[in-house]
């Protein structure tokens, strides 16, 4: 993970989460370990998956001690086998103990998510559609779950409001209509920034190719329909569906055609991958 994005976005998420954790004191460790000990513990894979998160996983302990050393024995987006050893931290034991949760939680959610991404990105294997994430993530983990989206295989849709413009059906009804909504948008957004539209009838997605829409999001919409709607716009805008995606349906929305398909289950449903520090011991100062 690039530095920079970790001292300057990240750091604070794992400090915040740090002081959730430990608002005083760890008093559990404090009151069996009295001063420094050396000491090393492993990291275990308890589950098939696919690991992401390493770097952020290492950060929890060096923010605690900047002298713990953590050695991988894999990479972010590597399938892992259950039992697998994935790597060893080496440190001041009490920083091994009171950094556990706060570090095994991160690096197992977004493990889980990223497991979930190459499963799902797998069943689009071979077709032209790509699979997409959605703004549908845990408040103040978003950076790392979208991260964690595109190792196991998805791209990133929207960071946030400030990246783009997407038209769902209450901005659609505040405006007072598709066409309305896309010429209000096309009049304010800068001349680089894509439109995007959400649509839920093929009246609508007439509308929005004739009012000039980038990209048409076909939402909760019937295969058929989602099928006659690829027809018609006929390659005039990039095409999304989106809408209960599960990896049962990827293929026959595939093969529909479309360029993209968004699931929030990629974040908001991925369960966590499960992942143990174990076999801590004592080693000589």
């Amino acid at each position: 993970m690039n530095p920079i994005t970790m001292k300057a976005q990240i750091d604070p998420l794992l400090l915040a989460a740090l002081r959730e954790d430990i608002s005083n004191e760890d008093v559990s460790t404090n009151a069996v370990i009295r001063e420094e000990t050396p000491g090393e513990v492993e990291l275990l894979a308890k589950q098939d998956g696919v690991i992401a998160g390493l770097d952020v996983f290492a950060r929890v302990f060096t923010l605690l001690d900047e002298r713990t050393e953590v050695t991988f024995l894999c990479k972010d987006g590597d399938a892992v086998r259950s039992g697998q050893l994935l790597g060893r931290v080496r440190g001041d034991i009490r920083v091994l103990l009171s950094g556990e949760r706060v570090a095994l939680n991160l690096l197992q959610r977004m493990s889980g998510i990223a497991t979930c991404a190459r499963e799902m990105a797998a069943a689009l294997q071979g077709t032209n559609t790509r699979l997409l994430d959605t703004r549908k993530t845990t408040p103040g983990l978003r950076i790392l779950e979208k991260y964690a989206v595109r190792v196991g295989g998805g791209y990133n849709h929207r960071f946030n409001l400030s990246d783009g413009i997407l038209l769902k059906d209450n901005h659609i009804a505040a405006a007072g209509g598709v066409r309305e909504a896309v010429r209000l948008a096309r009049e304010y957004a800068p001349f680089l920034q894509k439109v995007e539209v959400e649509v839920e009838t093929l009246e609508m997605v007439d509308e929005a190719v004739a009012a000039g829409a980038d990209v048409i999001m076909l939402d909760n919409m019937s295969v058929e329909d989602m099928r006659e709607a690829v027809r018609r716009i006929a390659g005039r805008a990039q095409t999304e569906c989106s809408g209960n995606v599960t990896r049962e349906k990827l293929q026959a929305l595939a093969d529909i055609g479309v360029d993209y398909i968004s699931s929030g289950a990629l974040t908001h449903s991925a369960p966590i991958l499960d992942i143990s520090m174990k076999h801590l011991r004592r080693i000589p100062a």
